[in-house]
């Protein structure tokens, strides 16, 4: 049995992550251990339960490796009590009944994953990596979130970006002033979360919050909404009624697409920020109110001003403070983040792919994730949290391949590998190109073995017949057709 390895692992040197390995079968436990240290990893071993919940007490792991079978106690009673105590550390089931009762058992009782004996090594530390990294990511983003709400208290904004932490900055900077603010940026970059995050860390973050789409109602009745109205104002007007400004009084209104909004309602909206008061419809009194005007617009507003489309004076009094939210293409380092946090999301409205925490288990596959982070999204983060939600409700496991996504993805987002003129990989080729390239010789000789049957092909490389089509379109892997394939052989 190896010495267990100290608590302390900060002066190691760097290793992959400390797995704990439960199995009253020596041979187990060391072959586990040969294959795992071979990879990096730092690797501890427990004969029995017990003996693997006293080292769980003394050390801290990225992941346990637990038999199914114990002379002393079930692995599933030992899942229970680790789950007792730690609900955060992954913990895969080994048994040798591979059976779907076993595996949902597990799963309802905190397991991350099972494995039947005999498992494949290759899978095995391909699901080990993957789930120690998605744990790793997971706590980086809890000390990110942590860090932001001390600092920010902003839960609803996912981004770590530098162009993010600064437009963060900005905010923090103006949420406990009284200015008014105009939110830029194209549409889907989160305007309206950014007002709420400065509504909610102002002074007036106890009263009224109101957003209004300023495109989406005819002038009438926006007025009507705006500012209310007495009873017989108009023919459907039967009874008085107040509107935004005089319920939110001291607190925030937010106008979405301000651009959009008419001459008319333009004039009366500057009455109100520069008299602060404004007469309800079919009323000659005033009413003086005091309310703080956040604006956003995905339009450029100094274009419209010089046009004549939109008042000069309401447009210096609206734009006192210019915050720019950047689009999702100039901030790809968040998309990982914003991926995991609406994984999350609809994880849980779904009712799926969570784990006891209700966190999400699921994850892209490489290739998939690669996709994301090439394309251009000029929907933005709002079309990124649509593609996410598509693959939740679609997801058949928990790593959710490239062929989930929607096409006009899969389409913009075909993989062309840059060769030198004698057809080798070039000499700067990525890292995704080098696998790329490796996973397109390996499809095509599989094809070839295969006499060209995708559906045999498939089999042989443990892949769905979908995801290998993908794939061969992805790679523009020339596929031989019947005829052909008869020929060849001929």
């Amino acid at each position: 049995m190896p010495e267990p390895l100290p608590a302390d692992t900060a002066t190691l040197p760097a290793a992959l992550g400390r797995v704990l390995v439960v199995d009253d079968e020596e041979a187990i436990r060391e072959s586990l251990e040969v294959l795992l240290t071979s990879e990096g990893y730092l690797v501890d071993g427990a004969q029995n339960g017990a003996e693997g919940l006293r080292r769980m007490e003394t050390a801290s792991y990225d992941l346990v490796l637990l038999d199914f079978l114990m002379p002393d106690r079930s692995g599933m009673e030992v899942l229970r009590e680790i789950r007792e105590r730690d609900t955060q550390t992954p913990v895969f089931l080994i048994t040798a009944f591979g059976s779907v009762d076993v595996a949902v058992d597990a799963l309802k009782a905190g397991a991350n994953d099972y494995f039947s004996k005999p498992w494949k090594n290759e899978k095995l530390l391909l699901e080990i990596d993957r789930t120690i990294g998605k744990r790793r990511l997971e706590r980086e983003n809890e000390q990110l979130k942590r860090a932001l709400k001390q600092r920010y208290s902003f839960p609803n904004i996912v981004g770590k970006s530098e162009r993010m932490m600064k437009v963060l900055d900005l905010v923090t900077q103006v949420a406990p002033s009284r200015t008014n603010i105009l939110i830029t940026g194209e549409t889907g970059t989160g305007k309206e979360l950014i007002a709420k995050a400065i509504h909610a860390n102002s002074v007036r973050s106890e009263q009224m919050f109101f957003a209004v789409n300023t495109g989406s109602l005819p002038p009438d009745l926006l007025e009507s909404t705006l500012f209310g109205h007495t009873k017989g104002a108009f023919t459907s007007a039967v009874s008085s009624q107040k509107g935004y400004f005089e319920i939110a009084n001291r607190g925030t209104i937010f106008f979405d697409e301000i651009g959009t909004l008419s001459v008319d309602m333009q004039a009366k909206l500057l009455r109100v920020i520069q008299e602060k008061e404004f007469r309800p419809l079919g009323s000659s009194e005033t009413v003086r109110v005091d309310v703080r005007i956040l604006a956003a617009t995905n339009a450029d507003l100094r274009r419209l001003v010089d046009d004549g489309r939109f008042r000069e004076d309401l447009y210096y009094r609206l734009n006192v403070i210019n915050i720019v939210l950047p689009p999702l293409r100039e901030r790809k380092e968040d998309i990982p983040s914003l991926v995991e946090h609406f994984f999350t999301k609809y994880s849980r409205e779904n009712e799926k792919y969570l784990d006891a925490q209700e966190q999400s288990l699921l994850s892209f596959e490489p290739e998939a994730m690669q996709i994301l982070m090439d394309h251009t999204w000029p929907g933005n983060v709002r079309e990124l949290e649509n593609v996410v939600e598509r693959a939740v409700v679609l997801a058949a496991q928990p790593t959710v391949p490239a062929d989930v996504l929607p096409d006009y993805l899969l389409q913009a987002g075909g993989m062309r590998i840059r060769r030198d003129s004698s057809g080798r990989l070039a000499p700067d080729a990525s890292l995704f190109e080098i696998v790329a390239d490796f996973e397109r010789r390996q499809i095509i000789e599989t094809l070839e073995a295969s006499n060209w049957s995708q559906t045999e092909a498939s089999e042989a490389l443990h892949i769905p017949l979908s995801t290998l089509n993908q794939k061969i379109k992805r790679l523009e892997i020339p596929v031989r057709r019947k005829a052909e394939r008869s020929a060849g052989g001929a």
